[in-house]
């Protein structure tokens, strides 16, 4: 589908590449440490934590993943943005205090604090699979989507272009400069994702027709047992699983967290993004139903989003629109690049050799030119699945989440989970996971085999958490650890959280509306 852009498009588009480009030379030259490239000095506060998180989260997965789904199913995809504000309080008033009363760095440190050395080894390499095969591929493969959209460019082309870019920006800037331009990115995404919508609506002839343009099932959050890709029973037991495993564990998403301040910073962080989650099936699912109503006959699901976006926007808005759309993009390719350079030099290369902090950024500069060509092989790969772009990306986050989702929960919620349990589910529930993901994503042995990616997570999960329990019962600890509980968390920091939980009580109240209302 290609976009007809006019001239003050092209100033808008290259206005924002040349900003971008500035903020990461200009933090590139200013005097850093490997604190600075890899966790940003830990000095971010609430709001740089919130919006780096959104524009991490609302990558081009979103921007095309929500506008299909809303596309062909309605707001039940919304579930994934409403629901998150659970896993999120659990991220900020559980997870957060271990991770920061620990000082680690990456999630196999925190590990390697909990259970030992060898489920330490394990997550290195699973989250450096994870962040390649999650972020990585399948963001460039959604940025070749978009670009390719846009500018009727080869697939290949447009992907090479895109890590280019986010290469770049992420060598030059480290963890700071994605932080920094991750909150005018965000402003740019909602300001332009709201425009789109606004302009949809008007399209229309408002909110009532837009009602009745649509299936009444489009309207339900909530669909019944037997549909076959978004049931109530898929959600309720698939989405926790994935959730735990996306908030609370994922490299990427909590490394934001970890750059926190201090733990207020870290909580109040979390608070923000959950009540940006409020606004974002409005500006990315609805879309999706609108293009729907207008545009069914010319449309398809995964290019929804470029679809209103070329019918709708006028010359600068357009502009504007492709420029939110390549944030979210260049966002999300440099988020899981800083994150897997900070794992492979931290976690892999310094068990080998300890380095001072110069080589430290030098090995993580080369590390992230080497990701990207990694990330390059698999996002052609990812071309040749077959699989509709929501269902392919969310179906790898289903498939990879449950032995972590297992292992960090009850890491932190039961002391007498053991690090044999741990590494039992690790190894065991790793490989199992990482052979059914290739079967899933290739269809093999045949299409239709495989449950739904939410519900296969559920079982897999359950089966792990067992496995789990019972090794835990039945083996002796080898490895004690010094994590203290959250209330000697929070009075070691001298820390009261009781505002921070009135900020969680009136979203939980926001958020029981919404359901009540879609339902």
């Amino acid at each position: 589908m290609d976009v007809s852009l006019a001239l003050i498009d092209y100033v808008v588009l290259l206005g924002y590449l040349i900003m971008l480009l500035f903020v990461a030379f200009y933090l590139g030259q200013k005097k850093k440490n490997a604190a600075d490239i890899f966790l940003g000095g830990r000095s971010l506060t609430w709001w740089q934590i919130g919006f780096s998180l959104f524009s991490a989260n609302a990558g081009p997965m979103m921007l095309i993943g929500f506008a299909s789904i809303g596309f062909t199913k309605g707001v039940v995809g919304s579930n994934f943005e409403w629901l998150a504000w659970i896993f999120l309080l659990l991220l900020a008033m559980v997870f957060v205090p271990h991770y920061l009363t620990t000082k680690v760095s990456t999630m196999p440190q925190f590990l390697m604090v909990r259970y030992g050395k060898r489920s330490y080894n394990f997550l290195t390499i699973y989250s450096l699979v994870s962040i390649m095969v999650v972020w990585l591929g399948s963001g460039l493969y959604a940025g070749g989507l978009l670009i390719s959209q846009i500018f009727n460019w080869p697939l290949f082309k447009a992907m090479v272009l895109v890590a280019i870019i986010a290469t770049s920006f992420t060598t030059l800037g480290g963890l700071k400069a994605v932080v920094r331009t991750g909150v005018f990115q965000s402003i740019i995404i909602i300001l332009s994702s709201i425009v789109l919508t606004v302009l949809a609506l008007n399209k229309i002839g408002g909110i009532s027709k837009l009602l009745s343009g649509a299936p009444s099932s489009y309207w339900h959050l909530f669909q019944p047992a037997k549909d076959p890709e978004y049931s109530w029973v898929a959600i309720i037991l698939g989405y926790p699983v994935v959730a735990i495993y996306y908030w609370c564990t994922d490299q990427t998403i909590v490394q934001k967290v970890l750059a926190a301040k201090d733990i207020k910073e870290g909580q109040y962080g979390a608070v923000f993004i959950s009540a940006l989650k409020i606004i974002m099936p409005f500006i990315f699912i609805f879309p999706g139903i609108m293009c729907f109503v207008l545009y069914k006959d010319i449309a398809k699901p995964d290019n929804a989003y470029i679809t209103l976006v070329k019918q709708l926007m006028p010359p600068g808005l357009m502009g504007l629109c492709i420029a939110a759309l390549i944030a979210a993009l260049i966002d999300t390719i440099s988020s899981g690049l800083n994150s897997f350079s900070t794992v492979f030099t931290l976690d892999v290369v310094n068990q080998y050799k300890k380095l001072n902090e110069k080589q430290n950024r030098l090995v993580g500069r080369v590390v992230t030119v080497l990701a990207a060509v990694l990330a390059l092989l698999i996002a052609t790969l990812y071309s040749y699945s077959g699989k509709g772009f929501f269902d392919l990306s969310q179906g790898l986050v289903s498939i990879l989440a449950p032995p972590l989702s297992v292992v960090f929960l009850m890491g932190v919620l039961w002391k007498k989970a053991n690090n044999k349990a741990a590494e039992t589910v690790l190894y065991g529930g790793g490989f199992l996971c990482v052979v059914l993901g290739l079967c899933h994503i290739l269809n093999y042995p045949y299409k239709g085999y495989w449950p739904h990616f939410l519900l296969l997570s559920f079982y897999i999960f359950l089966a792990l958490s067992v496995i789990m329990v019972l090794v835990s019962v039945f083996t002796k600890n080898t490895h004690e650890h010094p994590l203290l509980s959250i209330a000697e968390t929070n009075k070691q920091f001298k820390y009261k959280s009781t505002r921070v939980w009135l900020l969680w009580a009136i979203l939980a109240v926001v958020m029981a509306g919404i359901y009540i209302i879609f339902n």
